[in-house]
This record gives structure tokens, C-alpha cells and sequence, in this order.
């Protein structure tokens, strides 16, 4: 009897520890229900020049680090001329080489129209689990696909310039002047985002 109780016993704990393992290791967000939700025609653009890199969608870290370990991503610097990069909690400072030239790119132009000023980066890659628990404190973040999670696009605050959060209606005039010609050279697209006070920029694959 002692031994048929321990039997159970120890099936018992060996299926609680499992079920609890399983638990842990399922991913925070349902991807039938992500894949479901249908961009608008604006963002369609943003996803469609996402997908044109040949990067997969980047559904967590060990996804994330195959690309780092193949040297498709490149780690983007917290400064550089013209920019800043704040402390990134719910994103990662990682982006394919033409997004990180462009950022630079729109760094160096911005400096040398305002004459030394910068702007600060808000947001970069992210993976689903990296949305999801950003969903978490934000109800504003993209429940469906965003193109972050395709490593070449960026945020810029339009109310942090030099490093002080402060409205700057000169300062953001003068980003968006920088955005629009890189815009009219067919090398980005960007959308100005009132919730989060950021300009979302794509980086296009010209």
C-alpha cells in the first residue's frame, strides 16, 4: 500500500513540476490572434518594406540572437552625431545595417541643421514577446504585427530633444524637415504617432 501511495505520489509531483515548466515556456500572446489583425493601408507600407529584408518575424530572443549570430543585425551606438538613445526596456538596440545607417544618416543632417542639437531615439527592434510585455504597460502598442519586429525600424520623441523632456516646437519642426526629405528620396517612411509622441520611421530596403 506504502508503495502504491509513493507511486502516486511521485507521478503526482513529476506531472505538477512539468505542467509549471510548460507553463513558463509558453509564449505571452496568442500568434493566430496577432496574424489575424489587419494592418490599415498606411501601415501596410511600413510592414511590407519590413518584409523585404528576408528577416522572419521576430517572435522571441533566441529568434532575435540567430540574427545577431549570422550578423544581420547590427548594435546601434547610445550616442552618435545629431542623437541620442535612451534606456531601451521593451526594445533592443539592434537594427539590420541599412536601418542603422539611415538613423545615422538622420542624425548627422539634423545636428548640422540645428547646429549641434540632438534628438532622442525612444524605441528600436522588438520582438512579439517584447510587444507583449510592453501591452503590459502601454495599451497603446500594436496588438497585431508591428514592423519593429523586423529590425529596421526606429521611434524618435518630438518632445525630447537634448536629452530634456521638454516641448520643442523648433526642434521638432526641424526633425520633421529631415524626415520629409528622406522621405522624398524614397528612403523611409514615417508616421507621426500622437499617443506615444513619436515619429515611427521604416526604413525602406532602396
Amino acid at each position: 500500500m506504502k508503495k502504491f501511495l509513493c507511486t502516486i505520489l511521485v507521478s503526482f509531483i513529476f506531472h505538477n513540476y512539468y505542467s509549471q515548466s510548460a507553463k513558463k515556456v509558453l509564449p505571452c500572446y496568442d500568434l493566430t490572434e496577432v496574424l489575424k489583425i489587419e494592418p490599415t493601408a498606411l501601415y501596410k507600407l511600413h510592414l511590407d518594406a519590413s518584409k523585404s529584408f528576408g528577416i522572419k518575424l521576430l517572435k522571441d530572443s533566441r529568434t532575435f540572437q540567430k540574427y545577431i549570430v549570422n550578423r544581420k543585425f547590427h548594435k546601434i551606438k547610445k550616442s552618435g552625431k545629431g542623437y541620442r538613445v535612451q534606456k531601451l526596456d521593451y526594445s533592443r538596440a539592434w537594427m539590420v545595417s541599412k536601418a542603422k545607417l539611415m538613423l545615422e544618416k538622420i542624425g548627422t543632417r539634423f545636428g548640422k541643421e540645428t547646429k549641434g542639437h540632438t534628438f532622442t531615439v525612444s524605441s528600436m527592434t522588438r520582438t512579439l514577446e517584447d510587444q507583449c510585455r510592453l501591452r503590459k504597460v502601454n495599451s497603446n502598442a500594436s496588438l497585431g504585427i508591428s514592423s519593429h519586429n523586423y529590425g529596421n525600424s526606429f521611434d524618435i520623441s518630438y518632445v525630447r530633444f537634448n536629452n530634456v523632456l521638454k516641448y520643442n516646437p523648433k526642434m521638432e519642426i526641424a526633425l520633421e524637415k529631415v524626415l520629409k526629405y528622406y522621405y522624398k528620396l524614397g528612403r523611409i517612411y514615417y508616421i507621426k504617432e500622437k499617443h506615444q509622441s513619436c515619429y515611427h520611421i521604416t526604413v525602406r530596403n532602396y
